[in-house]
């Protein structure tokens, strides 16, 4: 049997053993990462923190903005759940609902308690301390508390009025909406856009 020479053996040793030899760059992170991993999963080490998720919206501004209110009577709202925001186009919306009974029916009573109601809840919303307002001059708290007292006007206004029975699908509308008010400022989230009111209290 013929002996390798020492130059062949040397050939063969520089084929087949690389133990020696030195990993690049890319190898060297890689073999760091599959041991980090393996450790990772094998609970040696913590795993790594998850990436920071953008979002598409990021940096817009939250639907409820500012300092949260005062409770009022030390008590409401029962929870904060209802964005600000949502809240304050509820406002319109409900206020403007209200107006529109006066265009659905021919009682003097129930057109003169829609217009009241409708352009009162629109001119309190407009000049509230939240976002979605054009001037800033009611405190968010005194609003809350008109919320609640327009709640309970819309709802008893037919039966004070008496146009319950004259208007009965305006005088649904307009319970229904008072209703509804009453119910959301119990869950909503009230919050002082700019603190007007609270620099004096302060």
């Amino acid at each position: 049997m013929a002996e390798n020479n020492p130059n062949e053996i040397a050939e063969l040793h520089d084929v087949f053993d690389v133990s020696e030899a030195p990993p690049n760059e890319v190898e060297a992170v890689e073999l760091e990462q599959v041991d980090q991993q393996w450790q990772s999963e094998a609970g040696l080490i913590a795993a790594p923190p998850a990436a920071e998720v953008t979002l598409p919206l990021e940096g817009a501004r939250s639907l409820s903005v500012g300092e949260p209110s005062k409770p009022l009577l030390g008590r409401l709202p029962l929870a904060r759940v209802v964005p600000q925001d949502v809240h304050s186009v509820m406002d319109y919306v409900d206020a403007g609902g209200v107006l529109t009974g006066a265009f659905l029916t021919n009682c003097p009573k129930a057109k003169a308690a829609s217009w009241a109601m409708g352009t009162s809840g629109i001119a309190a919303s407009s000049i509230t301390d939240y976002k979605l307002s054009l001037a800033k001059v009611l405190s968010i708290e005194t609003h809350e508390a008109i919320d609640y007292a327009w709640g309970f006007s819309a709802v008893a206004a037919p039966f004070v009025f008496g146009y319950r029975k004259s208007a009965p699908h305006v005088a649904a509308l307009h319970i229904a909406l008072g209703l509804g008010t009453i119910v959301a400022s119990l869950f909503t989230d009230y919050r002082a856009y700019r603190g007007v009111g609270r620099r004096a209290a302060a």
